[in-house]
């Protein structure tokens, strides 16, 4: 049986649409052309790396794109004097954070490979003023063009299938009570009762280019949680205390804290599809070297048959969310 709308969109889903992104990049960033005054001109004439991955997340119905590319293009135009001007150009970093939360400016690194003149140094001069607007503009349609795409991929229709079993009209009796008389009916909320079930574990592990205390407060620290998952967060780092994360859509409570080293909770997925009253233990182990640090996330409990999800979201919404802060370079 299919479940309603509101249930089915309350999943914890990700789509993998990296290569339909790089093939976007490469349609969409060569229509690029622009005039300058008398003959000079200047195109991407073609995308020659797409690096990174782009994701399409959903999360309590909400539709959420999540990407760090770096981009690298040929650009070419045609100076004032006739000659053919040909060069590079790198964006290192095209993001959600640049493009839709704006937390900083696009970088822009251009080489040129035609042999220096003044005709054309003056269009090298254009191509860097012109262009850029022009990739930025592009930049924000990616957004909306994922969604538009992919986005029915992960969100159900509320629509009434046409199909389902039509629902009876005929008047249940009302109970009757040992002496013949009738009684209304009162409803009452069910109780989520707390059932057996059978687990499993799930561990996942990742390399970033920052101190563990740094990652140790990136998680732990209400006012900085945001930055990486991108929604609101409560979080108390004591034993005992709850937090919240991903908007609500994760809870839980700190059973142990080492500054720095290690982090324990009780986790639970809040989703029709995760057992009542279940709890999941998650361990966060942090082992910095001298230019990194290994985060192994260590989560035991999970119920059978949701270990694909969970693990794909905790690499989606964990490890990625902390490297499309930056984390994933180097210092």
């Amino acid at each position: 049986m299919s479940m309603p709308a509101s249930t089915a969109n309350w999943h914890w889903k990700n789509k993998d649409v990296t290569s339909w992104a790089r093939a976007w990049f490469e349609r969409e960033l060569t229509t690029i052309s622009i005039d300058g005054e008398g003959s000079e001109s200047v195109s991407v004439t073609s995308v020659r790396d797409v690096e990174g991955d782009v994701e399409l997340g959903q999360r309590k119905s909400k539709l959420i794109t999540i990407y760090d590319c770096k981009v690298q293009l040929q650009w070419s135009g045609t100076a004032s004097d006739g000659t053919s001007v040909e060069g590079k150009l790198t964006i290192p970093e095209v993001s959600h954070e640049i493009t839709l939360d704006r937390l900083s400016d696009y970088t822009y690194e251009w080489s040129l490979k035609t042999e220096s003149s003044p005709a054309v140094d003056s269009l090298y001069a254009f191509a860097k003023a012109r262009i850029p607007p022009a990739l930025e503009a592009k930049f924000a349609e990616f957004p909306v063009a994922m969604i538009d795409t992919h986005g029915k991929d992960l969100t159900v229709s509320a629509e009434p299938s046409r199909t389902g079993t039509p629902v009876s009209t005929q008047a249940v009796p009302a109970p009757v009570t040992s002496t013949g008389a009738t009684t209304s009916a009162v409803s009452k909320p069910a109780l989520a009762k707390k059932v057996a079930v059978n687990t499993s574990e799930i561990v996942k592990e990742a390399v970033f280019m920052a101190a563990a205390d740094d990652l140790y407060s990136l998680l732990t620290d209400e006012s900085r949680i945001p930055a990486w998952t991108r929604s609101g967060a409560q979080s108390v780092p004591q034993p005992g205390s709850s937090y919240s994360l991903f908007g609500g859509s994760v809870r839980g409570k700190y059973v142990s804290l080492v500054p720095g080293k290690e982090i324990t909770q009780t986790w639970s997925l809040q989703s029709p599809v995760w057992p009542p009253e279940h709890e999941a233990k998650l361990t966060i182990t942090l082992d910095q070297s001298s230019d990194s640090t290994t985060v192994t996330f260590t989560l035991e409990g999970v119920p059978k048959g949701l270990e694909d999800e969970v693990g794909r979201n905790l690499e989606g919404y964990y490890i990625h969310g902390l490297k499309s802060i930056g984390l994933g370079a180097v210092l």
